[in-house]
This record gives structure tokens, sequence and C-alpha cells, in this order.
């Protein structure tokens, strides 16, 4: 049986298909070109190839978009029909685990699947980015350290194992080792977008804003073009001159490579409603044009309830644009998310629902309707558990944030005293931090 460049065999696969497997595999690690239009061309040949059909499968469901669940379906329907070896059988449980939307079962599948085959790297891209919307830090590190017995710097793919690891060793904390490892992975591959955006997300934690915006922008050539991942790392950049009180430059950035191309997927939508609420915070002037196209590409969205941490993203946009119907239609949707009243497709999102997402929602439409008080009961007793429903440390500082401006327009100065000292411990160099302890 014909085994991929890992030493795995591949069911239904001829040299012409292995290639285009590890074509789309090299795309998916560095987050450029299409690798689902890369696999589906080999596919269309070869429907019975098995990890071509896993991998399809995949990629639609890490979009986090329930729009994707009938192609992720219809691959592992096709999946299904072939001869499978053990190993991808594995994979067709775990697929089918998603598509019923437990995420934490098929964390356990793919966990066994690399337990027996360590040098499954799509396997360990899926599970590292399930760790993410899990918001499990520990898994994010951990989950790719188990595996590196198995790899050697030698192996082509070794850049993907270091950016993951860096990642995870960013969430965790681990800041100098994290920051290594992204470097290292860049000398071995300059088109890694998650290896650029680990060493983005260490700038950003431990408040280096200049050095986040000379690692950036003079490389923006390396990880921009043709990559599904750039309006992050833009975003990322944005956040370094946002730091800096450049906001001017904020906005061109907004305007420009984070929206110029409306696009409608969630992974975009959540930097740009996440930029405008950051601004609307500081009191800078956005523009109602800008809030209502972000709202505009979020509303066909509202009724999903496949995502806890989408959601929120949306609400923020319809908040923003004055929209109230639709922001009560999507702090509805998670409330039904929160009481199991969405489609079994969101299981795991039930939890993070009620848990995170349905307070979040109240938080911010609380602060957005002047109800300070209620938005700071809500948020404050979120914040040891506000991983829980996704996203990164990064992302998550949103909340805070809030909070921290909630607390500031309410005039609580005790609560304003003890956050302002918090953030000034952790961003001494910040001139927002510098001023809520001034406000305090």
């Amino acid at each position: 049986m014909l085994q991929d460049a890992r030493g795995l065999a591949m069911s239904g696969a001829s040299a012409k298909e292995r290639d285009a497997y590890e074509t789309a595999l090299h795309q998916f690690n560095c987050y450029i070109g299409d690798p689902a239009a890369t696999i589906s061309a080999a596919l269309a040949e070869r429907p019975d190839f098995a990890m071509g059909q896993a991998m399809k499968a995949y990629l639609f469901l890490t979009s986090t978009e329930k729009a994707a669940l009938p192609v992720a379906q219809a691959a592992l329907d096709e999946l299904r029909k072939t001869t499978l070896n053990e190993r991808e059988r594995h994979h067709a449980q775990a697929i089918a685990t998603l598509l019923e939307g437990r995420m934490e079962p098929a964390q356990q599948q793919l966990e066994a699947i690399l337990l027996t085959w360590p040098r499954d790297l799509l396997a360990l891209q899926i599970a590292h980015l399930y760790d993410f919307f899990l918001g499990d830090a520990r898994n994010l590190r951990d989950r790719v350290a188990r595996r590196l017995h198995a790899w050697s710097p030698s192996d082509a793919n070794w850049h993907a194992l270091l950016a993951m690891h860096a990642f995870g060793l960013e969430e965790m904390g681990q800041y100098e080792q994290a920051e290594e490892k992204g470097r290292a992975a860049i000398a071995i591959q300059r088109r890694d977008g998650w290896a650029w955006h680990a060493v983005a997300h260490v700038k950003e934690m431990q408040n280096r804003p200049d050095e986040g915006i000379a690692w950036l922008a003079p490389n923006s050539n390396d990880w921009g073009p043709d990559s599904i991942f750039d309006v992050h790392n833009w975003w990322h950049l944005a956040l370094f001159h946002l730091e800096q009180d450049e906001t001017k430059r904020v906005l061109e950035l907004y305007d420009g490579p984070i929206r110029q191309d409306r696009s409608s997927m969630t992974l975009d939508m959540i930097d740009a409603s996440a930029m405008l609420w950051r601004l609307m915070l500081r009191g800078v002037p956005v523009g109602k044009a800008r809030w209502e196209e972000i709202a505009a590409a979020w509303a066909p969205f509202v009724d999903d309830g496949f995502y806890a941490f989408n959601d929120v993203h949306a609400l923020m946009a319809f908040l923003g644009a004055e929209r109230q119907d639709l922001a009560e239609r999507q702090l509805g949707t998670l409330k039904r998310a929160a009481a199991g009243d969405s489609s079994a497709a969101t299981a795991s999102n039930q939890a993070m629902a009620r848990q995170v997402g349905v307070p979040v929602g109240e938080a911010l439409l609380a602060f957005a309707r002047g109800k300070f008080d209620a938005a700071i009961d809500r948020l404050q007793h979120l914040r040891p558990i506000a991983n829980r429903f996704g996203g990164s440390h990064a992302q998550r500082d949103l909340l805070d944030l809030t909070l921290i401006e909630a607390a500031k327009r309410a005039g609580h100065r005790e609560l304003l005293v003890a956050l302002a000292g918090e953030r000034a411990a952790a961003r001494p160099h910040s001139p927002l931090a510098r001023r809520y302890a001034q406000a305090a």
C-alpha cells in the first residue's frame, strides 16, 4: 500500500493523489493557498482516496461555520464507502464525532490516533486547532510535545511541529521558549503563517509593540500573500499600533488588509468586530459605516448557534451598528444553544454558551446600553473561566478591557484602582494602562 511522506499507509491513492495530499497538507500547515480545492481536485478523480476525504471533512469542520457541515458530512459518507485501514477507520470515527458537535470526545479519538501514529500530521494539526477552539492551553502545548519523539529536524514538515509547539508554549506563558521555537520554524519555512502568528502573540503578551511591528510589518510578503490567515496577522499588527495609540494607522489597516475584501469567513469577521470594539472602548470614533458593514456580514449567521465565540463577536457588531433587533436575536441564539435547543451539531457548544457565551453576551448588551453595573457583575465572575469558550489570551483580553472601561464609566473607583494596577503590572509601558492608572 502506498505511503505518505511520513511513512503512513494510504488507501485508494496513487502517486498522484499522494502528491496532492502532500501539497494540500503543506498549504494547511502554512495557511496558504486553498488546501480544500487542492484535495477536492484529487478526489474528483479518486473518490476512494480515504485520507483525501478525511482531510476535506476536517478542513470544512475547522471553519467553525454551520454551513460547512453538509460538505464535511458528504466527505465522511464517501470515506465510509471505501476500504479503510485501521488508522483511517479511526479518522472516520473522529470526523463523525465532530459532526455530532462533540469536540471533547473527538479530541480523545484524535489523541488515540496520535498515540499509535505520532507522525500523523493531519491528526495533530486538527487536534491542535480544536484545543484552540476549546481554550485548552495545556494541550495546545503538550499534545505537540507528546509527538516530538517521533520527529526530527530533517523531516520536511518539522517547521509545522515547531510552529504549533510555539503557540502552545506562548498560551502557557513560556514566552522565551515560544519565541525561540517560532523563529526556528520561520528559519525553515518563511511562509508558515502559524509561526509568524505565534511569535506575534509572544510580543503581544509581553507588551512589546515596537518589536511586534518590526516582526510583522517588514515581512508581510512572507506571511501575507495568498494566505487564508493573513487577516489575523494584519489584526495583530493593528493591535500593536493600537497599543501605541496610533489609531489612524489602526483604521488604515482596518480599511485596508483587514476588511478591504469584505470577507465572510468567521475568522476574519471575528477580528473586525474585535478591533472596532476595542476602538469603541477607547472612545475612538470609527464611523457608522464600518459598524454597519461588519454587522451586515454577520447577519446571515445570527441564528446558527454553532460556536459561542463566533456569536459573541457577531453580537459586538450588531451592538456597534445599533441593530438592537439583531443583537437581541443573537443573544436569543446564545440562550437557545445554552439550553440545548439548537441542533445536535452544536453539542459541545451548549456548555460553552451556558458557562461563558450567554453571560458575555449579556455583559456586552448591558455595556452598550450604559448599564455598567450589570456588565461588571457578569464579567467579573467570568474571568477565571473565559477560556472555556475558546480563543487566545490576546483575543480574550477584550473582556478585561470591557470590564475596566465599565468600572471607569460606572465610577467604581475601588474596582478601577484594582484593575488598573493589574493592567499596569502586566503592561508597564502601555499608554492605555497608564491612563487607567491616572483615572483611578
